[in-house]
């Protein structure tokens, strides 16, 4: 299994979508390429038990500089995730046909995004799938500084706060690596998320599941005594 190649082809249907992250395995490919499938080793992931704040997060989350909310604009995210250009890539594996397949599964409730938003603009965000108590993170965006780690991290508290277990990273990155994110064996990954998956999965707007986001234990314990919440009217 080269590089975590696990096969190719296939369709990304909802139940096969369903069916691969609950075996571990995800799609990642170009457009000039067949839908390939990956189970990497190691598997990189945040525990929420384990998530890193910097003394620099710190500071700059109690300066409050972005509203967060859940599940407002899904189709908005995953474009700007698939559009904003990253350092070191000349494209994106965000395919139409993946966004496609994506806004489908959080039309039918287990796709989620969280969005930052800096006077009522979209400036940062993340989206991935929620099954259990686990949380698959596909891909996050900034147009302000660290505008995806402030998104993310309020996520990470709020859902460890609601007994998540995994927050599945896929494969290493630097950004999430500074907020906790650990090479995890194949082996270790697949019993954690088979202890994940026994647990119900929250389907359908997470911004009305879990109200009052960002609120949560780690949040509050950050940013208080005020709190930037929801969308802004």
């Amino acid at each position: 299994m080269p590089g975590g190649i696990l096969c190719t082809g296939g369709n990304l249907s909802p139940g096969m979508l369903l069916s691969a992250y609950s075996q571990g395995v995800f799609p990642w490919f170009n457009d000039e390429d067949p839908i390939i499938w990956w189970s990497p080793d190691p598997r990189f992931c945040v525990l929420p038990a384990e998530v890193h704040l910097s003394d620099t997060m710190r500071k700059l989350l109690r300066k409050r500089p972005y509203e967060l909310s859940l599940d407002t604009a899904f189709g908005d995210v995953i474009r700007r995730c698939s559009s904003v250009p990253r350092r070191g890539q000349d494209g994106t594996w965000i395919t139409a046909d993946m966004i496609e397949a994506y806004v489908r599964m959080h039309d039918l409730g287990y796709a989620h995004s969280v969005e930052a938003w800096k006077d009522g603009v979209l400036v940062g965000g993340l989206y991935g799938m929620g099954l259990g108590a686990a949380f698959f993170g596909e891909s996050m965006f900034s147009l302000e500084p660290d505008a995806s780690k402030c998104a993310f991290l309020a996520l990470a508290w709020r859902l460890r706060d609601e007994g998540c277990l995994l927050m599945d990273s896929q494969v290493h990155t630097a950004h999430v690596a500074s907020l906790g994110g650990r090479d995890m064996a194949r082996d270790e990954y697949l019993a954690r998320l088979g202890v994940a998956l026994d647990r119900p999965t929250v389907k359908g707007d997470w911004g009305a599941a879990f109200p009052g986001f960002p609120e949560s234990t780690g949040w509050a314990a950050t940013v208080r005594p005020a709190m930037g919440q929801g969308h802004p009217s």
